[in-house]
């Protein structure tokens, strides 16, 4: 169900607390409002299944991306070594760097003890992706700033460290071989790779030499009310979808419901859903996050409509758990 993608400009509204914050949940829950409605066979135990695969998968791309990093410098070490042999057989005495392969932000990366087991968990390896580890690489070593690494006299862990961040922002988020990678292995990867970027740049940014293996990376949700919040955000949306929807009809202006963009519904269906329901979250923010939603994922026109639509029946809303 590969319907949306994550734009960039929503990469700013997402806190950076969890893997699986809320501004994603939103986003996937809107995602599989739309498929729900657009299959005739409406089950919504079959949906609440895609819900929770598709949250699970954009954990798995993190962890994937993670593993990226020492897949490269396994690579590289390879084409070192077949360089080195090559020397050796012609005897040609040249003394080749070791540097990008001894890079210790990468060794404390490949040592961390939850990527390790969740990789052995999930069987997450980039072993038969070759061609892709070649390209990436070759793309690194023709960088500015790879040959600026290379050229200092000596490098610190922070050095090593920064490397790796100006790789994965500069080369591997931009990269459409990336996109290709993902579209082969999982129909959710591409839509969640904004997000999951701006997660492995927060972890490459905050990793550190002293806590060695035992650093804890980003956890999949802040909480178990944060693990619920999905599934029952979608339960609330479904379940009361025809009062929501005839809420919205009441409190249109200019306009007859059936005329509205179908993904705007949908979107202020699901927004309903939390105000009800989630009498902790501030309407203010249920509101800016579903506007946000619209600037994206439905007509230019939009978000404006969305959010004076939403103010207006956030003022004549009884908030309570239906």
């Amino acid at each position: 169900m590969n319907f949306f993608f994550i734009p960039l400009a929503l990469e700013i509204s997402i806190k950076l607390n969890d893997m699986i914050n809320r501004t994603l949940i939103r986003l996937k829950v809107v995602q599989m409002m739309y498929a729900y409605y657009l299959d005739e066979g409406k089950s919504t135990a079959n949906a609440e299944k895609e819900l929770q695969k598709s949250l699970d998968k954009a954990f798995n791309l993190y962890n994937y991306s993670l593993l990226l990093i020492p897949a490269i410098t396994d690579y590289a070490a390879r084409r070192l070594e077949e360089r080195e042999a090559i020397n050796r057989a012609a005897h040609v005495d040249t003394t080749l760097s070791h540097r990008f392969v001894d890079n210790r932000f990468v060794q404390v990366l490949r040592s961390n003890s939850d990527l390790h087991h969740y990789a052995e968990d999930e069987k997450l390896s980039w072993n038969n992706e070759v061609p892709y580890l070649k390209s990436v690489y070759e793309k690194i070593v023709e960088s500015d700033f790879y040959n600026d690494y290379m050229e200092k006299d000596s490098v610190t862990f922070e050095d090593d460290r920064e490397l790796w961040r100006l790789i994965y922002k500069r080369i591997i988020s931009k990269d459409e071989d990336f996109d290709e990678v993902l579209e082969e292995q999982s129909l959710y990867w591409n839509d969640d790779r904004i997000v999951v970027d701006t997660f492995v740049l927060k972890t490459i940014k905050h990793l550190s030499e002293e806590n060695g293996s035992e650093q804890p990376l980003e956890p999949a949700y802040k909480d178990e009310e944060d693990h619920l919040y999905a599934l029952n955000l979608f339960r609330y949306s479904i379940k009361y979808g025809e009062q929501y929807r005839d809420l919205i009809s009441r409190n249109i202006q200019n306009w007859e419901f059936n005329r509205l963009a179908y993904m705007d519904i949908i979107i202020m269906q699901t927004a309903i859903a939390e105000m009800k329901n989630y009498p902790n979250i501030p309407i203010s923010v249920t509101i800016n996050e579903f506007v946000e939603i619209a600037k994206w994922y439905s007509t230019p026109r939009s978000s404006a409509y969305v959010n004076g639509v939403l103010d207006t029946i956030s003022k004549r809303l009884d908030r309570f758990s239906l």
